[in-house]
């Protein structure tokens, strides 16, 4: 598991993102927490996402240079509100390669998926006028652990009320919660520490995995320290065991952002 950010500052913010996830421009925000969801607000994010830089159903012509990259996730300012993502390996390794040089890239973009774009080709600036190809491909398809903005409302706020009230998560599949990333059990891992509106820890909820795709975001949102984590919930921590450490269960975290 590469879930490993240094938890006092916790994970990554790189540019905006499209209405589902809006996220707000690296290099103008201090360390912050982010809201919480004003109680009847619209939720915007439901809407059909916009055409954003330019950017048009089909392929699409982008450059610029690469501010962060995880995996097979990578951002450029140039295009803010996308993820590009590169179904495969360039020469050199993952995204994370691509890191601080200018890119050109060929992407392909389906309303379906409205924050990203799949890489077809990646060429990489060598020179004043020369480009090295570093990636083809055909496959126009978006990878599995990409977190679709229409699942968010599966995903629940839990309201734990109580340590040992098992039914505030049990038999609820999937949930959120507004938190940050704490030390796991043993210094081991991580765990999402629940907050209240004032920042008090409430609970604690062990992280036993998280997909490339929730990594990327955490580390994107390098400038807030708590956010918004989605997971699936899975085993419930011993009663016996709860007090001690205020854990309560274990679970699968599949996205992270600031709503």
């Amino acid at each position: 598991m590469r879930l490993r950010p240094k938890f006092k500052s916790a994970a990554v913010i790189l540019g905006l993102s499209v209405p589902a996830f809006l996220f707000i421009s690296t290099g103008m925000m201090g360390c912050k927490q982010a809201s919480r969801p004003v109680p009847g607000q619209a939720a915007q994010a439901e809407a059909p996402a916009p055409e954003v830089s330019g950017i048009k159903e089909g392929l699409n012509d982008v450059t610029g240079t690469v501010k962060f990259g995880l995996g097979k996730y990578f951002f450029i300012p140039t295009v803010q509100g996308f993820d590009i993502v590169v179904m495969g390996q360039v020469d050199g390794g993952d995204a994370a390669f691509l890191v601080g040089k200018e890119v050109k890239v060929k992407g392909d973009f389906n309303r379906e998926k409205p924050n990203l774009l799949v890489a077809q080709t990646i060429d990489v600036k060598e020179g004043a006028n020369q480009w090295k190809n570093v990636f083809t491909t055909t496959d126009k398809n978006s990878p599995p652990d990409y977190f679709d903005q229409k699942v968010r409302g599966d995903y629940q706020e839990l309201k734990i009320t109580n340590l040992n009230k098992s039914e505030d998560w049990e038999g609820k599949g999937k949930g959120k919660v507004f938190g940050k990333l704490v030390p796991g059990p043993n210094n081991q891992g991580n765990a999402i520490s629940i907050v209240d509106e004032k920042g008090k820890e409430v609970a604690k909820i062990i992280v036993d995995n998280a997909t490339e795709f929730a990594n990327y975001y955490i580390k994107k949102l390098r400038l807030f320290d708590t956010f918004w984590f989605y997971f699936n919930i899975k085993d419930s921590v011993d009663k016996k065991l709860r007090a001690k450490n205020k854990e309560i269960f274990h679970a699968d975290v599949v996205f992270a952002g600031l709503y």
